[in-house]
């Protein structure tokens, strides 16, 4: 039984939960809106019915009625079923009927709005709903307050004395400068010592300006700017500070304080105008007595930077920025011209910035733009420097330098890349062609061209002695005995095959043997003078692998040899030209042969010989050596190929003989400008009973051997 009556009143005690809908709680948990509806709807509510609500939103907002469904039994003045809104003891609404009907009073959609957070909601029904009416389903939410525009009353509205500030949910109030708050959070007192100013400008005046000032204060408004910024006072609109003409301010004082100087004290109606400081700290203290209605002042107050001292004049380079004037913060920057290089404290740089400090001065000293040096240009082989802009001590940016050659024993040959001998000290430090080549000319060896050719002096038939400078390419070779060869470049000499191999040794000694051996000579035309002078050493030998030494075998009897180091060029040591190819050995052509071979007496000579000898007709040539084949009645005389030519006079006397071989047959040819030159036609290389009636010199065609000669020189 006591269970019963326990469950019966838990059931009651819900019911009475569901019908007494109060939403009141504690902020924390106070919604910010909801719903609210009559018992059983959407189906009609039951008769005989009080609901009541007591809605509330959290304090600082406004709680927002509106009805989204309406529907109670119409009545006059809503007599029977109605509903009620009450703000605290107001109504705001008493409600019934249908959207529509002609009597009661129907909501519409216009929300109510609460005077503050809380609305009571009561429903009301009569003993009867016959018509089943649904009754009604509402929504309510919170409104933020605007306080700070509402109208200023001590029960409904903020008490700020100087400034509001609204928000969600409340407000909050602030005084003006130079005033304190106080505890009530509302009204405001004179707070004016102490107070720091930091921004570059700003307004700062008396309380209350432009009302009279309170009596009794204290002031001291302190200027704090960042150093680097001075301050400049500006005295605007009035100014009065209580003063009496029998004493000097004796009461209310304004006092300007700057540091190092003295204080400045102000009163009366005079303005102190502008003040330039000069100071990034700057104190104001206002006094007053008990008494007086003075105005007051204002002041506006402003800030300049710190200014710097104006760069000197920069020579060679820029500054940038260019400013007027330079202040506090400012920077520059300096470029050097084109062809110039940035120096600070004996060391290059690559950029340079300076600041405008604080204290007025420039945190890094301008640096130097000094002109680039290319250094020393590189020194060209065989040849010198000419300079047509600037001096040798200097070799600074665009000075001007032309390579020439020692003429006439060399040639310029600018590079590949190049163009001409001309070169200009450049802003990259490098001295450089018009094109930007790098690459400086050479001086190749003029070759053919000797100081004193043979053809301006008489000939002399029968051989006569070489003036000197007249076969500058001839060489003297000495191995097992003495034989010739001539230059060809400043480092190749060119010569018979067989004269590399001493004759009548069972056993050959190698290439690199023979180079230790062979003697080689030249720059002179007398043999005794020469081998007093240093032998050239040796590089490499090189053999055409086409010639096979023996009594018959003449063929491809060429060689070459590379020395370990460059001649030089001059009046009597140059290289002989190569034929072109293709080049053809007219008959009866004339050509030279120079050698130190055996002369008429079957002597060797101690001076250079030479001899004019004409081109003769191979098939007359070949004629000549059967003839001595058949008069002799031996197999012994070489075979003659077209890797040959003959020269010689029919009637003999003119020829080249045993010491001669190796020696070059040159003919001459005409070049650009009708400039003549010798060339290597030949190679002494053999011949029978030279001299002799009938008989020719057999040479070796040098002209069959240019790639092999061209492959051997490239290739080592």
């Amino acid at each position: 039984m006591d269970r019963a009556v326990r469950l019966v009143g838990v059931l009651l005690f819900l019911w009475v939960c569901q019908t007494v809908a109060s939403v009141l709680g504690t902020p924390a948990t106070v919604p910010l809106f909801g719903d609210i509806r009559t018992p059983n709807y959407p189906k009609a509510y039951p008769a005989s019915n009080r609901t009541v609500w007591e809605l509330a939103v959290p304090k600082g907002f406004l709680l927002k009625l509106r009805f989204k469904y309406f529907d109670v039994e119409p009545s006059v003045d809503c007599h029977y079923d109605h509903v009620e809104v009450i703000y605290h003891t107001r109504v705001l609404g008493k409600f019934c009927g249908q959207k529509g009907s002609l009597i009661g009073r129907y909501p519409d959609r216009e929300p109510i709005m609460s005077p503050g957070n809380s609305l009571k909601v009561i429903f009301q029904s009569d003993f009867s709903n016959q018509e089943r009416h649904l009754g009604f389903l509402a929504h309510y939410q919170a409104i933020d307050i605007d306080e700070c525009s509402l109208p200023t009353n001590k029960d409904e509205g903020p008490q700020c004395q100087h400034l509001c500030h609204n928000v969600v949910g409340g407000y909050f109030c602030s005084c003006h400068r130079g005033y304190q708050l106080q505890s009530d959070n509302s009204s405001c007192e004179v707070q004016c010592d102490g107070e720091v100013f930091r921004e570059e400008q700003g307004v700062i005046s008396s309380p209350l300006y432009p009302n009279a000032y309170p009596p009794t204060l204290s002031c001291r408004y302190q200027l704090r700017l960042e150093r680097g910024f001075l301050v400049t006072l500006h005295f605007t609109g009035l100014f009065q500070v209580d003063h009496y003409k029998e004493k000097e301010c004796p009461y209310d004082t304004l006092q300007i304080v700057i540091p190092g100087k003295d204080p400045q004290t102000y009163c009366g109606t005079k303005s102190p105008g502008t003040i330039e400081t000069k100071s990034h700290s700057v104190d104001i203290i206002f006094r007053t007595d008990e008494s007086g209605y003075s105005k007051g002042w204002r002041i506006e107050y402003s800030s300049k930077r710190v200014k710097c001292p104006m760069p000197v004049q920069f020579p060679n380079g820029k500054i940038t920025p260019d400013f007027k004037e330079y202040r506090y913060r400012d920077y520059i920057k300096v470029r050097c011209n084109v062809g110039y290089k940035m120096m600070a404290h004996g060391h290059e740089i690559t950029d340079f910035l300076s600041v405008c400090q604080n204290d007025g001065t420039w945190h890094l000293p301008l640096p130097q733009c000094h002109i680039v040096d290319c250094g020393v240009p590189l020194s060209l082989l065989n040849g010198r420097i000419e300079y047509s802009v600037g001096r040798e001590s200097e070799n600074v940016y665009q000075s001007v330098i032309k390579y020439h050659c020692n003429e006439p024993y060399y040639k310029i040959v600018p590079a590949s890349t190049g163009e001409g001998n001309e070169f200009v000290c450049s802003a990259r430090r490098k001295w450089e062609d018009a094109n930007q080549n790098k690459v400086i000319p050479t001086c190749l060896p003029v070759c053919g061209k000797p100081h004193n050719p043979i053809t301006k002096v008489q000939r002399i038939l029968g051989g006569s002695t070489a003036p000197r400078g007249s076969f500058p390419w001839q060489v003297l070779l000495v191995s097992a005995g003495r034989a010739g060869a001539f230059l060809i470049t400043d480092q190749w000499i060119m010569t018979a095959a067989h004269n590399i191999y001493p004759k009548h040794k069972e056993q050959r000694d190698s290439l690199q043997d023979l180079a230790q051996s062979i003697q080689i000579h030249l720059g002179d035309t007398n043999v005794e003078h020469l081998t007093y002078m240093p032998r050239l050493e040796i590089e490499g030998i090189f053999v055409h692998p086409g010639f096979q030494m023996g009594a018959l075998q003449f063929n491809n009897d060429i060689a070459l040899i590379k020395l370990r180091h460059r001649v030089t060029v001059n009046e009597t040591v140059m290289p002989l030209c190569l034929p072109a190819a293709g080049s053809l050995y007219q008959p009866d052509v004339i050509g030279y042969v120079s050698g130190w071979g055996i002369t008429e007496g079957y002597k060797l000579s101690n001076h250079l010989k030479y001899v004019a000898l004409p081109v003769v007709d191979l098939r007359q040539c070949n004629n000549s050596i059967q003839s001595q084949k058949n008069s002799h009645k031996m197999a012994g005389i070489p075979q003659l190929t077209d890797n040959m030519f003959c020269a010689g006079r029919v009637e003999g006397g003119e020829d080249t003989c045993s010491g001669d071989s190796g020696g070059a047959f040159t003919l001459l040819r005409e070049v650009e400008g009708g400039v003549e030159e010798f060339y290597a036609a030949g190679i002494v290389s053999w011949g029978v009973d030279c001299g002799k009636k009938g008989n020719y010199g057999v040479y070796t065609r040098v002209e069959r051997y240019l790639s092999w000669i061209q492959q051997t020189i490239q290739g080592n």
